[in-house]
């Protein structure tokens, strides 16, 4: 899933960002209201973690906010206020969910995993494929595959190769790509990047598809359509 993670703690935020790259999502995180708010409008999630308490805003009135503007994203919401009243305030401020720090990680994964359930039933199913110039990646059954062939994928190279498909023709920095596949991995190097670029494009070469992944001089790498003709 693409989750966004509006939450200012410095520890906590990253944390969250490690535990969902783990599970193959895919997070972008905000630390303030402001950029939460930015983040949100600027795209579909399939699902956002809200902190209730952030340096600028308040977490519910932003998601109120959300609502009223007919927004219907599923969202879960973190809070160290846990009395019974704190709990409904949230839940009726459009929280689909609500969870009171401090939390155990697989507490917080089975939430993800229920809300993500939830969403796709609600969808009428998830939109699992995505296909480019022949490459079909399934991200139900996390594979790739090429005229009916197979490309196996390190978890890694499956989670890059996502992120650029699904951000098709847009030119994505190493520095955004090391923070949306990577997270905040410690000991990463932004030349990590160019090696599973590599991985990926041997992987394309020896299934006989061509090289789909430009790089953007000076700013990182693209994926495009298909080969100009």
């Amino acid at each position: 899933m693409h989750v966004l993670l509006v939450e200012d703690d410095a520890k906590l935020g990253p944390l969250i960002v490690r535990l969902l790259a783990a599970e193959r999502h895919t997070v972008e995180l905000a630390a303030t209201g402001a950029d939460g708010i930015a983040f949100w409008e600027s795209k579909r999630w399939d699902l956002v973690i809200l902190d209730r308490m952030l340096p600028d805003l308040e977490g519910a009135s932003i998601l109120r906010d959300r609502r009223r503007a007919g927004d219907t994203t599923p969202v879960l919401m973190l809070t160290a206020m846990g009395t019974v009243d704190d709990r409904v305030e949230g839940l009726d401020s459009g929280a689909d969910d609500y969870l009171t720090k401090p939390f155990a990680a697989s507490e917080l994964l089975a939430r993800v995993r229920a809300l993500g359930r939830r969403n796709e039933f609600a969808a009428g199913g998830p939109v699992s494929r995505m296909i480019v110039a022949g490459l079909e990646l399934d991200e139900s059954r996390h594979a790739l595959t090429y005229a009916g062939q197979v490309i196996d994928l390190s978890a890694r190279e499956y989670a890059l190769l996502a992120h650029l498909m699904r951000n098709r023709g847009a030119a994505l920095t190493r520095q955004q790509l090391l923070d949306e596949v990577w997270g905040a991995e410690p000991d990463v190097y932004s030349n990590v990047v160019d090696l599973y670029i590599h991985y990926l494009r041997e992987k394309f070469k020896d299934a006989g598809h061509e090289d789909l992944i430009k790089t953007v001089r000076g700013v990182g790498y693209r994926l495009i359509e298909a080969e100009a003709s």
